[in-house]
């Protein structure tokens, strides 16, 4: 959150749509973090992330990080944002 400032600081178009999009990658990853750690806590009874014994809170625990990172083929933000 501390670089959406930085992003949008000249006033143009394409800066402010770069923070969105920022925004809205980042939120949306988080948001499937958060979702990973309760489907794991559900399924074994901890929040300890080192006991990923679900695959499925694994797999998009995995894709968050990916998606966070701008990995392929989540970085369908980046180029845009790098740009703005």
């Amino acid at each position: 959150l501390a670089i959406i400032p930085m992003i949008s600081k000249s006033h143009h178009p394409r800066a402010i749509e770069a923070s969105i999009k920022y925004f809205l990658v980042q939120a949306t990853a988080s948001a499937i973090i958060l979702f990973s750690s309760t489907i794991n806590a559900w399924s074994t009874g901890q929040w300890d992330i080192t006991q990923l014994t679900n695959h499925m809170s694994c797999l998009l625990l995995t894709t968050a990080i990916a998606m966070k990172l701008g990995l392929v083929p989540f970085h369908f933000w980046f180029p845009e944002v790098l740009q703005g």
